[in-house]
């Protein structure tokens, strides 16, 4: 930013007092500056979009109020310092509300405070311009290409869909099984959409517990509950103008899909313990493991829920239905690991490629990613063999008993792993270690199981 020329016109008749001002803001050497003695040579030149313009009030063809108008209208980025001999109230707001960023009188402090005005403006400038770039950081980030990493055909499909997606408002519902990167895929259709620039908001609905639930999703009043100090806004208020990310949509308690339905169809909610309407404007996308048509026929997700919810559906498919994207995301995972802890950079042998392709992969990308990890720490040479690849560590088949530990401790460190394997869904972790969900909630509570 320090190197960027940053261009300044000063507008004024008075030969003199344009050469004094031009010598002032000369002395900081990254100020680009033009002079001019009329208003029309100043309008052909404002097709360059200075970055601020100082216009002397009364000029013989224009006055400043007409100047401020036709800059606004054809370089509107362009920031308008007035300077006028007359010291006038009236017409100083009346040009402040025009659009000009400050009025200045001729004295003696008119250089050294035109200085410090300039400053300012460039340092806001200077924020804006960093804001945009990291939107455009960010809009990159989640290119399509760079989300979800392959090339086969099955992805292909899924990349066409996000597509249509990112193109249009329409509600989607994304499945697939846990860490094939639904999340990822919510994300890269919010930060390609027309709302890129609004809130992302993401919930996992399994994480929550039943009771809570509501308040985390449209918030309460002060005195809702018990613990209810004050006022909070729910998600779906954050959200408003962006997108919601519904995670795990399928372990909605079935009471609170009615009003989750409601606030989809009316496009408002109520807070807990409140009357007052609250209209919000959130686009909606979901995700779960589960085949809610399914649910919907065992009669534990409402049928017209889910037709509200499906909108266009984006299936992920396993990673052993991909093929040779294994070998490609491993070569990712492998590069970009190289690179954050500063090691050379290592290949897989012909017998590593043929291990990982023959694997089926329970626990998809995010397994993928664990076990090249390892790999990588674990090869002795620059090209990862056979034997440097061991399913068994990221896998079910840990070896609890290598150390002596107390029940307690053997319970605490089997629920941790599922919750991990299972992208922390409470339920479906309490569903397959046959355990009460309230277990597992006092236990996160008591911070002796961990939520990520």
């Amino acid at each position: 930013m320090k190197n960027t020329p940053f261009k300044i016109f000063i507008l004024d008749d008075d030969v003199w007092y344009s050469e004094l001002l031009e010598y002032h803001l000369s002395l900081n050497p990254d100020y680009e500056l033009k002079k001019f003695h009329s208003a029309s040579d100043f309008f052909a030149a404002l097709h360059e979009r200075p970055d601020i313009v100082t216009v002397d009030y009364s000029l013989p063809d224009k006055n400043g109020g007409q100047v401020l108008s036709i800059v606004k209208e054809r370089s509107p980025d362009t920031q308008v310092i007035i300077i006028s001999g007359q010291e006038d109230v009236a017409t100083a707001v009346s040009l402040l509300k025009q659009g000009a960023y400050d009025y200045i009188v001729k004295d003696d402090d008119t250089p050294e405070r035109l200085w410090n005005t300039i400053n300012k403006i460039r340092e806001n400038i200077s924020l804006r311009k960093e804001i945009t770039q990291l939107r455009e950081e960010i809009g990159q980030k989640y290119d399509f290409s760079k989300v979800i990493i392959g090339n086969s055909p099955a992805i292909k499909k899924v990349f066409a869909l996000m597509d249509k997606a990112a193109k249009t408002n329409i509600t989607v519902s994304i499945s697939g099984e846990t860490g094939t990167g639904k999340e990822l895929v919510a994300k890269a259709i919010h930060y390609n959409s027309i709302r890129k620039k609004l809130p992302y908001v993401a919930v996992n609905v399994a994480a929550i517990p039943k009771e809570l639930i509501e308040s985390e999703l449209f918030g309460h009043e002060k005195g809702a509950f018990t613990g209810a100090t004050a006022r909070r806004i729910g998600k779906f208020e954050e959200a408003n103008k962006g997108t919601i990310f519904l995670d795990e949509i399928g372990e909605l308690d079935i009471s609170l899909q009615a009003k989750l339905l409601r606030v989809l169809q009316e496009k408002e909610i109520t807070r807990v313990g409140g009357n007052a309407v609250v209209p919000v404007d959130a686009r909606i996308i979901v995700a779960t493991h589960k085949d809610l048509a399914e649910e919907v026929k065992k009669g534990r997700f409402r049928e017209d829920l889910y037709y509200r919810l499906l909108g266009l559906p984006v299936q992920l498919p396993p990673l052993r239905e991909r093929g040779s994207d294994i070998l490609v995301l491993a070569r990712h995972f492998m590069d970009a690991f190289a690179k954050e802890n500063g090691m050379s950079r290592k290949s897989l042998s012909e017998a590593a490629q043929q291990k990982l392709l023959s694997y089926s992969f329970p626990g998809n990308v995010r397994e993928l990613r664990a076990l090249v990890e390892l790999a990588m720490v674990l090869a002795d040479e620059d090209i990862i063999q056979e034997s440097d690849i061991s399913f068994s560590a990221t896998s079910s088949e840990k070896d609890l008993l290598s150390k002596e530990q107390t029940l307690k401790t053997y319970t605490t460190r089997i629920i941790q792993y599922f919750l991990d394997k299972y992208d922390y869904n409470v339920l479906l972790v309490a569903d397959k270690l046959d355990i009460g969900k309230s277990t597992i909630y006092r236990m996160i509570q008591s911070n002796e199981l961990i939520i990520k």
